[in-house]
């Protein structure tokens, strides 16, 4: 995309394959990778532009638009290169708190990322009154004993446990929403 403006909006982008080249009115121009997030808070408005810079490998991405809980911030830009990261691991990509070294996003929400492998699991504690979202990005897992493939979302209420188990290599997002 051409350099565009978007205003009051949390965008968190994740490379499945390829990259992506960002430039954007904060000052910021990078080539993001696979395995990388990169994070914008668009706050009281930025311009920026996003493309693919290559002409013969493809891109694949997911970019995940969060409403902000505080409108008119200064935009904030960050990312998080998770590329080398073990398997079977959950790693804490943003939050509110910016905890554990995730980025700090506006909103009660927290994205953690893991890589498996077949037959690999991992499990996530959901806190009482919270709800989840589970994006598998790539691969086959079952949640709570719900198989999902590449491309398929769970939600999740009223569960203290979320178990992962992958039955291919996978890579899946969780988002912990209030």
């Amino acid at each position: 995309f051409g350099t565009h403006g978007h205003r009051d909006m949390e965008i968190i982008t994740y490379v499945l394959s390829g990259a992506l080249e960002h430039k954007d009115s904060m000052g910021n121009g990078r080539v993001i990778r696979a395995g990388e997030f990169q994070y914008m808070a668009a706050g009281t408005g930025v311009q920026h532009s996003e493309f693919n810079p290559s002409k013969t490998d493809p891109l694949r991405l997911l970019q995940i638009w969060i409403q902000p809980d505080e409108k008119g911030v200064p935009p904030r830009y960050a990312e998080k290169n998770f590329a080398t990261a073990p398997t079977g691991k959950l790693n804490l990509v943003a939050s509110k708190s910016g905890h554990d070294g995730s980025i700090a996003i506006h909103q009660d929400a927290n994205l953690s990322f893991a890589k498996l492998d077949d037959g690999q699991q991992v499990e996530y504690p959901l806190a009482a009154g919270r709800h989840a979202w589970v994006h598998i990005a790539e691969g086959e897992v079952s949640i709570n004993g719900t198989k999902l493939s590449g491309g398929d979302a769970v939600g999740v209420n009223d569960e203290s446990v979320l178990n992962i188990s992958a039955t291919k290599p996978s890579q899946v997002l969780v988002f912990d929403l209030n």
